[in-house]
């Protein structure tokens, strides 16, 4: 992995390198929880409901790299589809605080040099996800939560 710049998450999201960007990843696994988006609202609601590739305990996806290929609709975030993207995002994700030029919380394994930090003031999933696999599509709407 190349070298990451000192306090490279405070620059604009399309001023990061590749290693950089995806270093900005809290490690939560909120964005890859399920979500119920309604048509005639836009209202979107977080279930506890985790994608088929989600570790309930590291919060990080099995086949990160491959992931398209068993989840061919997992999205593709990047600094080109941030802006598409971020209001589908967790409030606490650093890529949508730092496209809303918001600073990282404190939180953050960027500043707390953490990454256990995220699940020690329960920021992340861990511990209370339900796969998709176990939940038919249809019973998501049982597993609504507030986001997280």
């Amino acid at each position: 992995m190349t070298a990451l710049r000192p306090h490279f998450w405070t620059l604009p999201l399309d001023r990061l390198t590749p290693g950089e960007w995806e270093a900005l990843c809290d490690g939560c696994g909120k964005c890859c929880l399920n979500k119920l988006e309604y048509e005639d609202t836009g209202e979107l609601e977080f279930t506890r409901v985790s994608c088929r590739l989600l570790d309930g305990e590291t919060c990080r996806c099995m086949k990160y790299e491959t992931r398209h290929k068993y989840v061919p609709e997992c999205v593709q975030l990047t600094p080109k589809t941030i802006a598409e993207i971020a209001y589908w995002m967790p409030r606490t994700c650093a890529y949508r605080l730092r496209f809303e030029g918001k600073p990282l919380p404190e939180w953050h394994y960027l500043i707390s040099g953490s990454r256990e930090t995220v699940h020690e003031v329960g920021a992340s999933v861990r511990g209370w996800t339900v796969s998709e696999t176990s939940v038919p599509e249809e019973d998501w709407d049982q597993y609504v939560i507030e986001e997280p």
